[in-house]
This record gives C-alpha cells, structure tokens and sequence, in this order.
C-alpha cells in the first residue's frame, strides 16, 4: 500500500531510503522470483512477508483456503508460494482464506479452511515458513472466509500445529470492534506478524480514533516485524513523522 508512486520493483530501494529494514506485499506472482529477489537484495530490505495466491484480484478472488471446490487450486498455490519464499529467502506467508461460495455454509467454509490451513502448515514447517491465518474485516472484504477473531481463534485451537500462527491487523481489528491492547497481549504467544493503520480511513497511525500510544506501548514486548498496511493520506515519505516518535522508537 505504500509507495504507489513508484513501480513494485523501485519501492523496495524507496522504501529502505526512508529507514524501513523490512517489505511485505500482496503478490510476487505477477514478477519473477529472481527480480524481486534482486530488488530486495540491492535495497538491502529483508521480505519480511507476502501472501498465498489470491487468484484474480481484479475480477473479486482473494485467495481460496476456505472453498470446497477449491482445494486443489489452494493446494497448488501453496507450492508456488514455497518456491517464492525460498527464492526471496521469506519466512512468512499469509494463508488467503478466500471468499464463501454461494451456497456454502460458514461451518461447511470454516471446516474447509481449517483442513487446508493445517495441511499448508505442516507443508510450510517443512520449509522453515512460518504459516499465518488473519482476520480481514467484513465491510472491507463482504463475504471473505475469515472476518472475526473469534473464527480465527478456532482455526488456531482446531489445527493445533506450532508452525500456524495469527497475523495481528490492529485496523481489521478495530473495523471489527475488537479490544484491541487487551487482545494483543492475551494473544501474544500465538501472534507470528502485526500489521498497523488507523481507523477510520485506514490512513497513517494519529490519523483516526485507534489509541496507538496503547499499540505501541504493547508493542514493546513482541519483537517481530510490524507491517505499516495503511493507505497514505498523501506522499508516503510525507507521511512518516509517526514512525519518527519517540515512543515508537522505543518499540524497536
């Protein structure tokens, strides 16, 4: 979401220029592994994350983790996200849970999620790839297999495999009315990333309603990488002064 200014590649060399040490993203798919490696490498920015085949974008796909007819395409995405990650020495994956065909239960949905994420965990474990599953709001993304943190929760205890992880949204969680501190630190030994925007608007932190001198202060004891998902309200270098504060920093 950051640096749309730039095309993909040139936003890893941006992004190190304003002192971030690490990237995530959507989707390597649509460039070759050795050029996005090439890119990171040259930047000196680590891959820190990316996401499983979502499908087509455009035409309303977002992955396929939780569709009955699906478990093949998932499957098979999961091998080529592997040889991704290997190629751009990543070692997280976020597990795209897909949107609910019509005519498919939500238990009949979640049962098959769950199926797949403990199949895609085992399979990454093999590979030194941490495996992570994240509630995704439902007035963002209508429809998409895995909204609440309580569905999640479920996913987490029903697979039971130490290399699944939960990817912590503190946006997705405050569209979603989620006590934010107060579950961050109850889930902390289950949390694997953390991605952070504001909300409303889902603009930089100190731009909504979301209490960050709380977020950052529980951020203190989590140490992984945190992802900054948030849509800038104007130029992206403009938009760092947060990144900059002193309690922030302290974080780090």
């Amino acid at each position: 979401m950051l640096y749309t200014e730039h095309g993909f590649l040139d936003r890893f060399d941006a992004a190190a220029r304003d002192g971030f040490g690490g990237v995530e993203f959507v989707s390597p798919y649509e460039f070759s592994p050795d050029a996005v490696a090439e890119a990171a490498r040259a930047a000196g920015v680590k891959v820190a994350l990316f996401n499983s085949p979502a499908g087509d974008w455009g035409a309303g796909e977002r992955g396929f983790a939780c569709q009955p007819g699906s478990v093949a395409i998932f499957r098979a995405g999961i091998e080529t996200a592997i040889a991704c990650a290997e190629a751009l020495d990543c070692r997280k994956l976020h597990l795209m849970a897909g949107n609910v065909p019509e005519g498919v239960s939500a238990e009949e949905a979640e049962a098959v999620f769950t199926d797949n994420v403990g199949w895609a965990a085992e399979k990454l474990a093999q590979h030194g790839i941490m495996a992570l599953i994240e509630p995704i709001n439902s007035v963002d993304m209508p429809g998409y297999g895995l909204s609440s943190l309580a569905e999640a929760e479920r996913v987490l205890k029903a697979v039971g495999h130490g290399n699944l992880r939960l990817q912590f949204d503190f946006y997705h969680m405050a569209m979603m009315g989620e006590a934010l501190v107060d579950n961050f630190v109850r889930l902390a030994p289950l949390i694997g990333h953390v991605q952070i925007a504001d909300c409303p608007g889902r603009h930089e932190p100190g731009t909504g309603s979301i209490d960050f001198d709380a977020v950052f202060s529980a951020l203190g004891s989590y140490g992984g990488w945190v992802g900054a998902e948030y849509r800038p309200a104007g130029g992206t270098s403009a938009g760092l002064g947060w990144m900059r504060g002193p309690l922030f920093l302290e974080t780090l």
